[in-house]
């Protein structure tokens, strides 16, 4: 039950995550030289190739993560992307008064992200995904560990194996 419980948030977290990143990237693919544009007014080098990188990134990053697959590199991946983000489009120390109090939340916020991408990396997805119906693990209980049952059956075998054994009567 706790495991069912825990594959659910799991899917429901990377749901969440996936929808801070995708509807931005789908915009930003639709319209990719506008986005370069505001790359190189913050003063990005190489804006169109900087978008392009971008635009994939949070567009495949967010399918991956919603499918389950290749949780660390994903994670880690996605987790870069928000923080280079926060530093490179949400400069607020450039700002004064309300328009710096915006900017440092933006900031703030992708840095969130940045840690959520990073706890997912190293949870993994869960057993409801791509990466546990591969293992097999989709949908099914989880067993007790290995090293549990060997542990309980380990003592019994040596506290047995420790006996003399008697001659059968015949």
């Amino acid at each position: 039950m706790i495991a069912r419980a825990q594959d659910g948030l799991l899917l429901a977290a990377r749901l969440l995550l996936a929808a801070a990143l995708l509807p931005t990237g789908i915009a930003r693919a639709l319209n990719v030289s506008g986005f370069a544009l505001t790359l190189a007014g913050a003063g990005v080098p190489a804006p169109n190739t900087v978008a392009t990188l971008a635009v994939v990134v949070q567009v495949f990053g967010p399918l991956a993560l919603i499918v389950g697959v290749l949780p660390r590199i994903t994670g880690v991946a996605l987790a870069g992307f928000a923080a280079l983000t926060a530093v490179l489009l949400h400069a607020f120390w450039q700002f004064s008064g309300p328009a710096a109090a915006a900017e440092r939340t933006l900031m703030l916020a992708d840095f969130g992200l940045a840690g959520g991408f990073l706890i997912y990396a190293l949870t993994g997805p869960g057993a409801w995904s791509w990466q546990g119906w591969r293992a097999g693990t989709a949908g099914r209980p989880v067993a007790k560990s290995a090293s549990k049952a060997s542990a309980k059956g380990g003592a019994k075998a040596s506290a047995n194996s420790n006996r003399p054994r008697r001659a059968k009567a015949a």
